[in-house]
């Protein structure tokens, strides 16, 4: 059994290059490997001038096993289109995706078909619930498409009706249901056939405030318990950095920047990036391991802090009388100091 440190490393799904565009022999602008070398955004720009649409332009990211990653950015970058790309709902113009390091491109729609009913769990904005249907029977329904016994498809579903906390609701029709539960609904149904890779296009978006956080909370839980490698589309950057691993930045069909979220707030690439994140409040964002300062020698009777603590929690243990915090791993290895001085300069780094 590996640990989850090596578990990280593994890549489950990649996209590389990846172009989606609109318009008739839009393939054509392909026809030779030549647009490896060519700017993406001049040649976006070329294929546009020409009548047609860019949705995405050389879209290339890696899912590690486990992992929460995000695609964000403002309505028509392309974070929709690129996630449809990967299950094959849209069709890319050229490029490559890699489930298990297989060529999803290269599959019959027979063997895709396959696919999506073992190894993909999809959750939209849209719930699309089946209204003639009871909660149990949405639940279980593609498990009848896999060819499952009703015996077998209840008992699982029943497993996941427990797990998004719908215990009682069993037999309610989705017009019975608040949208927070009809979204549950569709999360169990998603996470009924276990999945491999599960995609989520915006699943909050339509809910109100207080039902939005609370159905993240229980994404997060549900995430803690199933370790599935996701790709979560979102347009709200204070959603993204509640959940993300890490997240990848669009716009215009492109990315524009891939890392954590603490490393795209400390270090944007760009003006559009540093405008998704200046709102940003940093002392809930870092953490410890963030704000070490790599230059003060370890002190060895200084109070240990894990090197996730948000430094929100740690500002009383950084006041101006304090000699500073060590930092340790979660094999309590003592990676460095951290004081009010480096938090200030990973303050001053952030808005600079």
């Amino acid at each position: 059994m590996k640990n989850n440190v090596e578990l990280s490393k593994q890549i489950k799904l990649s996209c590389r290059n990846v172009w989606k565009v609109y318009g008739n022999n839009s393939d054509g602008f392909f026809s030779n490997n030549s647009y490896f070398q060519e700017d993406p955004s001049i040649l976006s720009k070329k294929i546009t001038e020409q009548g047609h649409i860019v949705a995405n332009a050389n879209v290339s990211f890696d899912v590690h096993i486990g992992e929460i990653f995000v695609i964000m950015g403002l309505s028509g970058s392309g974070k929709s289109t690129i996630v449809r790309c990967l299950s094959r709902l849209i069709e890319p113009t050229v490029g490559e995706i890699l489930l298990d390091e297989e060529n999803l491109l290269e599959k019959s729609e027979k063997e895709l078909i396959e696919i999506r009913r073992h190894k993909m769990g999809m959750v939209f904005q849209n719930f699309g619930l089946l209204p003639h249907l009871n909660v149990i029977q949405n639940i279980a329904f593609p498990l009848k498409l896999q060819g499952l016994t009703e015996k077998d498809r209840l008992q699982k579903a029943a497993r996941v009706i427990e797990l998004v906390g719908l215990n009682g609701r069993e037999n309610n029709f989705p017009m019975e249901l608040s949208g927070g539960q009809q979204q549950r609904v569709g999360i169990a149904r998603s996470l009924a056939v276990e999945p491999d890779v599960w995609f989520l296009d915006e699943p909050f978006s339509a809910l109100d405030p207080l039902i939005r956080k609370q159905m993240q909370d229980e994404f997060l839980r549900i995430q803690s318990l199933q370790k599935k490698s996701v790709v979560f589309i979102t347009h709200d950057f204070q959603e993204a950095l509640r959940i993300a691993d890490r997240m990848a930045i669009m716009r215009d069909g492109q990315i524009v920047q891939i890392g954590k979220p603490v490393d795209l707030i400390l270090n944007p690439k760009d003006n559009y990036i540093r405008d998704f994140t200046k709102d940003v409040p940093w002392e809930s964002v870092l953490k410890a391991s963030d704000i070490i300062d790599k230059s003060q020698k370890i002190l060895q009777k200084a109070k240990e802090v894990p090197f996730d603590m948000p430094v929100a929690k740690m500002l009383s243990l950084l006041s101006k009388k304090s000699v500073g915090v060590v930092v340790v791993d979660q094999a309590g290895k003592k990676l460095g100091m951290a004081n009010a001085q480096s938090f200030v300069t990973a303050l001053a780094t952030a808005e600079n």
